[in-house]
C-alpha cells in the first residue's frame, strides 16, 4: 500500500502532467480538436501524496483515450498547478486558469482550496468539475456549473454515524483540524446525528492543521468517554492523533473521512493502523473483479505507478469526464454550454459497476460509501 512519493512525481511527469508557469501558457495554442482543462492539486506540501495520486490517476485515463484519438474526436489536455494545498494558492490558480480560457476546472483538491477556487468560478460560469473534499456548500442545486464525482461530506459522515449506531455507539465525538475541512466534516457529523435522531456529540475538538501537537486535544476527549471519534483530518495529524489518544487506554474506535489518504494513513502508522475504520467513496484499487478497476490496473500496469484510492477517484473523474465530451460532441455542440448540458445529463452512469451522478442530492450517495478497516499486515476489509 505504500505510496513513494518520488515515484509518483516521476510517473505524473512521464505520463505528460504539466505543471504550467505563466510564461510557458502564453506560448501555449489550442490548435485542432481540443479540450484544455486547467488543475490546482497540491504537488507539494501537507497532502501531495494525496494530490499526486489524484493527479497520476486523471492523467492514466487522459492519456490513454488521446491516444485513441481522444473522447468523441477531441483531446483533452491537462494543465496542473501546483497549489501546496494552500487555498489562497490555489484562488490564484484559479483566476489564472479562467483568465487563459481554459474549458473547465478539474480536480481540485481540499476544503477551502476548492471553496476559494469556485469562489472564482462561479461569477465566471467555468465548469468546475470533480473536486475533491469540496464542502457541501458547492453541492447547492443552484450552483449549476459545478459536479462531484464523490459522495458529499454529509454522505459519508451519515454513513459512519449509522455504522456507530448498528454498534450501539451512542458516545460519540469528533476530532478535527482546524480549518475548512474540519469544520464542514464537524457540521456533517452533527447533521447526520440529527436525521438518524441520535444523541449529540459528547465532545469535539479542533487540532492544529498538519501537526502532531496533539495533546490538547487528546486529553479533552480522554475524559469525554466517548465510543468512538470520527476524525476528519489528514493523515499525518490521524497518525499523531491515534497514537497519543491509544496511549490513554482509550479502547474506542476510530473512524475517519475519506480525505484522510488512506495509503499515506497507513504510510504513517503502519501496524498501528489496526482496527481503524475509513470511509472510501471509490472502489478499491485492489477489487480486480470490479470493471472499472481491472481497467484502471490494466491501464496502471503499463507504468510505474502504485495503485491507490486516490488514483483511482482521479481516474474516475476523468472518465467520466471524457463521457461528457462524447455526449457533447455526439451533440455537435462541445463548448461550455454544450459540455455542462452534457454533464447535467450523467445521472446514474455506470463507469464499470460503479454509479456517478454528477447532480447527486443529499444522502443518494451514501450508497457508494464504503467502511473499511485495515489489518496490521496493510490488507484492507470491508
Amino acid at each position: 500500500m505504500k505510496i513513494h512519493r518520488r515515484a509518483l512525481i516521476a510517473s505524473a511527469l512521464s505520463a505528460g502532467a504539466a505543471v504550467w508557469s505563466p510564461a510557458i501558457w502564453s506560448q501555449s495554442g489550442r490548435g485542432g480538436r481540443k479540450l484544455v482543462i486547467g488543475q490546482s492539486v497540491p504537488l507539494t506540501g501537507a497532502a501531495d501524496q494525496i494530490g499526486l495520486a489524484y493527479l497520476n490517476g486523471a492523467k492514466l485515463y487522459f492519456d490513454a483515450i488521446n491516444a485513441k484519438n481522444g473522447a468523441g474526436g477531441y483531446k483533452i489536455e491537462v494543465r496542473t498547478l501546483d497549489d501546496g494545498y494552500n487555498p489562497g494558492k490555489a484562488a490564484t490558480n484559479a483566476k489564472q486558469l479562467i483568465d487563459d480560457e481554459v474549458d473547465a476546472l478539474f480536480g481540485f483538491v481540499g476544503t477551502a482550496s476548492c471553496d476559494a477556487a469556485f469562489a472564482l468560478a462561479k461569477p465566471a460560469n467555468t465548469l468546475f468539475f470533480a473536486p475533491f473534499a469540496a464542502s457541501d456548500s458547492l453541492r447547492e442545486a443552484s450552483l449549476s456549473n459545478a459536479f462531484h464525482i464523490r459522495p458529499a461530506l454529509a454522505d459519508e459522515a451519515y454513513k459512519m454515524v449509522r455504522h456507530c449506531a448498528t454498534l450501539n455507539q451512542s458516545r460519540i465525538a469528533v476530532f478535527a483540524e482546524d480549518d475548512a475541512m474540519g469544520r464542514a466534516g464537524l457540521a456533517a457529523v452533527n447533521q447526520a446525528l440529527m436525521d438518524l435522531k441520535l444523541p449529540p456529540l459528547v465532545a469535539s475538538v479542533f487540532s492544529p492543521v498538519n501537526s502532531d501537537k496533539v495533546g490538547p486535544a487528546v486529553a479533552l476527549l480522554a475524559k469525554s468517554n466517548a465510543q468512538a471519534i470520527i476524525q476528519v483530518s489528514l493523515f499525518n495529524t490521524s497518525a499523531a492523533f491515534i497514537r497519543a489518544m491509544r496511549k490513554t487506554g482509550f479502547a474506542g474506535q476510530f473512524l475517519n473521512f475519506s480525505v484522510v489518504g488512506i495509503d499515506p494513513l497507513f504510510t504513517a502508522l503502519g501496524k498501528e493502523i489496526g482496527g481503524v475504520v475509513i470511509s472510501q467513496v471509490v472502489p478499491s484499487p485492489r477489487s480486480a473483479g470490479t470493471p472499472i478497476i481491472k481497467e484502471y490496473l490494466d491501464v496502471l500496469n503499463q507504468t510505474d505507478q502504485n495503485p491507490s484510492y486516490e488514483s483511482v477517484e482521479g481516474y474516475i473523474a476523468a472518465r467520466t469526464f471524457a463521457e461528457g465530451v462524447r455526449r457533447s460532441a455526439a451533440s455537435g455542440k462541445v463548448d461550455r454550454a454544450g459540455l455542462q448540458k452534457a454533464f447535467e445529463s450523467v445521472t446514474d452512469y455506470d463507469v464499470g459497476g460503479f454509479r456517478v451522478n454528477l447532480r447527486a442530492k443529499k444522502y443518494e450517495s451514501v450508497r457508494l460509501v464504503d467502511l473499511v478497516t485495515i489489518t496490521p499486515d496493510g490488507k484492507v476489509v470491508r
